[in-house]
């Protein structure tokens, strides 16, 4: 099995990302598993999170699973639905901020997760540490890589499972900006236990 795991370089004046740490621990410990660290920028021109994404997206992945910061998170997670909406409260790190703009021209309202993501809490849950679904991944990047990378997938008729997990912040985040968060250890043991879920079988517990 092969499996991309993506995390976000720092963003909204913090210069931490809690998953950076966790792709380079989960990197390290697991072989089977390639990561990749996207920028924050929108859209898809050079630069953007898109461009650094889709060169790599289409080679033969089994599961491509996209890591996100939320501040207001206090638990992990996992992401049922992309919808097809920019409409960003918060600018991306080229100062951009985008409102009422689609993800794709033309493109269906909503893609939905096709990771196992109850297998995903479960998961998590089993090794202790806290873990829920979501059916909003907002509407600034995170929404909009996840929406990109199933419409894409489906588009070229690919099998590959596809989704998003997002994290809390840092303690070291939380201590300045306050709100929950969850330290990096915690975090990397609840998305090491989704990633070795998915070699049990990665079309398992989908709904």
């Amino acid at each position: 099995m092969r499996i991309l795991l993506t995390a976000f370089e720092p963003f909204g004046g913090s210069d931490r990302n809690p998953t950076i740490e966790i792709a380079k621990s989960i990197g390290g410990s697991m072989p089977w598993i390639d990561t990749a660290v996207l920028p924050v920028v929108t859209g898809v021109g050079v630069g953007s999170a898109w461009a650094a994404l889709q060169p790599i997206l289409h080679e033969p992945w089994d599961a491509i699973v996209h890591l996100g910061e939320s501040a207001k998170a206090s638990m992990i997670m996992v992401e049922r639905v992309a919808v097809n909406l920019r409409d960003s409260s918060v600018a991306d790190n080229t100062g951009s901020m985008l409102r009422d703009v689609p993800v794709v021209d033309g493109g269906p309202a909503a893609h939905f997760a096709t990771l196992p993501v109850r297998g995903f809490v479960e998961a998590s849950i089993a090794v202790h540490v806290p873990a829920g679904l979501s059916l909003s991944a907002g509407t600034f990047l995170c929404n909009e890589t996840m929406y990109r990378t199933l419409h894409a997938l489906e588009g070229a008729g690919r099998s590959t499972v596809a989704g998003f997990v997002h994290v809390p912040q840092l303690p070291e985040q939380a201590a300045i900006r306050g709100g929950p968060s969850m330290d990096a250890e915690c975090m990397a043991r609840s998305i090491g236990a989704m990633l070795s879920r998915l070699r049990e079988g990665p079309r398992l517990d989908r709904t």
